[in-house]
């Protein structure tokens, strides 16, 4: 044995001065194929997608506080066409409603979740060199950049970027201006980048684990990034075939999605007709209701991993967890229905995906129960990860809670598309998933980077952001139940029941600033650490996962001796041992 873990030391040492001999600046940092660098590119792509779609919400925030004011500052830079005098266009506010919203899923949370983190940490953690074909990858990032650089020009086309919403609903969007067609080009590339990953990840994760490493021995964010690349993998295609038909129908005068005799600005569409908008819902909800648990599992995997490590206690119910995660993802492709109660669907259906739903509803609590449970009887550190991952479970629950009144019809017709729904969606993802995200970024920094981030700075992000997010989307709820819609450019002030609600577009508009603020210290934080933070060794957590018995920052081949597991992932307090973490790469017995 001794033999063979030198000789691979060796090997690894060597091929680890030789790509350093070989590799120049390009093929080191832009056009790398090393899983390690791809998933840094990934990340900082992605951190700067969400800045730039919490950018796009500022403004709208401003146009419903403010409706009717010009924009302070900025609002001339946008041009007569988008803000005359800078007042903001009901067109303009639409563009900034869709972009939005695919910005911060398609460009930034998944990006973040599956390609920063899944590509960075999953080949560390089944102890494999690298993902199993590295060129894909690099692919897979090159072909998502392209698809957030198409995303991003459609500003500047004739008539704005797209603005029928980020559900991209015909027949509006097949007659929507140029920048729907860059929206449909953009997500094309989009999905294809997510297939690409989807493949890689799967075959690295059956292919590449360690000796040892059998799969009731792997990390719970393991699993969860094998679930999320099997949604992918099986959810996309359908969008990408829709995303075609639509380009079809913008650009070739087909009519997949374009009911005969529709009538457009006074005169009838000369389309050969005969489409159903209705097929579009179908086609777009099956991808959309499972890239809601692409957005949240990968979010569940990195609170694992932190709560795990900071309570110096074994997961509770590993496989419980496990087996919960397999049947969510099993079940994400057969409740998308439940977004289309307003249809006329008839009443069995109807029923079908009302159970589909609440039965959708069990693994999650199953989850966030276990997770609960994990922190009974511990003597839990509170550094800056577990913090964001502590704050996940109550606002995922939140999220969790509110989305059962959608997923009945009864209650659904009368809260749907009122700002219930924004609220409800954006705790699932805001401070749900983006809170795992940034509890993954403080615990895996240390990883990449060979240094921590500032504490102190880290608690004030989280405390601020923490405080101004829920002033953000609570209220939200109250105005969906007295009423208020969604995607109203001045907040429905027009109408008689939404007087008593508007002042809370006030009350969210300072808190979303407020929340931009407190982003500060987080940006100031990560790049300054990059260069100034305190220096650490190899595993500065005291954590029992593989990836921590690779070098800070890993090298070539990310571990200098062939790494083998000798037990579960979450030995931690186990009585009798020398210390309250057994590492699965420590020998029995040492």
């Amino acid at each position: 044995m001794d033999k063979v873990e030198t000789g691979t030391a060796h090997g690894h040492a060597h091929a680890h001065d030789h790509a350093h001999e070989e590799l120049g600046f390009w093929r080191k940092y832009v056009f790398s194929v090393d899983h390690k660098v791809i998933g840094i590119q990934y990340a900082i792509t992605g951190l700067l997608f969400l800045l730039f779609g919490f950018c796009l919400m500022m403004l709208m925030r401003f146009q419903l506080a403010y409706p009717g004011h010009p924009i302070p500052v900025i609002g001339g830079w946008f041009g007569a066409d988008k803000a005359p005098g800078g007042i903001m266009l009901p067109e303009f506010y639409n563009q900034l409603g869709a972009m939005h919203g695919t910005i911060m899923v398609f460009l930034g949370v998944v990006p973040l979740a599956v390609g920063g983190f899944g590509n960075f940490v999953m080949p560390l953690q089944v102890g494999a060199p690298d993902m199993a074909f590295p060129k894909l990858n690099m692919m897979s990032y090159w072909v998502y950049f392209v698809g957030g650089v198409v995303m991003l020009a459609s500003f500047f086309l004739p008539g704005g970027a797209a603005q029928s919403g980020w559900t991209s609903y015909p027949p509006l969007s097949v007659i929507a201006t140029l920048g729907q067609t860059g929206w449909l080009v953009g997500m094309i590339f989009l999905i294809t980048s997510s297939l690409l990953g989807s493949i890689n990840f799967i075959v690295t994760i059956v292919q590449l684990r360690a000796k040892g490493l059998s799969y009731m021995r792997l990390p719970f964010f393991v699993w969860a990034q094998l679930v999320t690349s099997f949604l992918l993998l099986l959810a996309f295609p359908p969008l990408e075939a829709a995303g075609v038909l639509q380009l079809m129908d913008r650009l070739a005068g087909t009519s997949f999605f374009m009911p005969s005799g529709l009538v457009v600005s006074g005169r009838p569409l000369t389309v050969s007709g005969g489409g159903n908008p209705l097929l579009w819902q179908h086609l777009f909800w099956f991808l959309a209701h499972p890239e809601v648990y692409v957005l949240i599992l990968p979010a569940m995997g990195i609170v694992s991993e932190v709560i795990a490590n900071n309570t110096r206690k074994p997961l509770w119910g590993y496989r419980a967890l496990v087996y919960s995660i397999i049947f969510l993802g099993f079940m994400s492709f057969i409740v998308w229905a439940h977004h289309m109660f307003m249809t006329g669907m008839g009443t069995s259906i109807s029923a079908f995906f009302q159970v589909t739903t609440m039965i959708i509803s069990i693994p999650s609590v199953v989850i966030l129960t276990a997770l609960l449970l994990s922190l009974w009887g511990a003597s839990i550190r509170f550094t800056t990860p577990m913090l964001f991952a502590l704050a996940f479970l109550p606002m995922f629950g939140i999220g969790g809670l509110t989305g059962l009144p959608l997923g009945l019809a009864p209650s659904d017709i009368h809260l749907h598309d009122t700002y219930y729904v924004i609220g409800h969606f954006h705790y699932v993802v805001a401070p749900g998933t983006i809170f795992a995200l940034f509890a993954g970024v403080y615990y895996w920094f240390p990883k990449a980077t060979g240094r921590k981030m500032n504490d102190l700075l880290g608690k004030i992000h989280f405390w601020g952001s923490f405080i101004c997010i829920n002033l953000v989307f609570m209220p939200m709820f109250i105005q969906g139940l007295g009423g208020m819609n969604r995607r109203m450019y001045d907040g429905g002030m027009q109408y008689a029941h939404n007087a008593g609600l508007l002042k809370w577009n006030l009350v969210i508009g300072f808190a979303a600033w407020g929340l931009g603020l407190f982003q500060l210290p987080f940006i100031l934080n990560f790049f300054s650490s990059i260069k100034w933070g305190a220096v650490v060794d190899r595993n500065p957590w005291e954590a029992t996962t593989l990836e921590w018995s690779a070098p800070s920052p890993p090298g070539h081949g990310n571990f200098v001796t062939e790494p083998i597991v000798y037990r579960g992932p979450y030995e931690y307090s186990v009585p009798g041992a020398a210390t309250d973490f057994t590492p699965q790469f420590e020998p029995k017995g040492a």
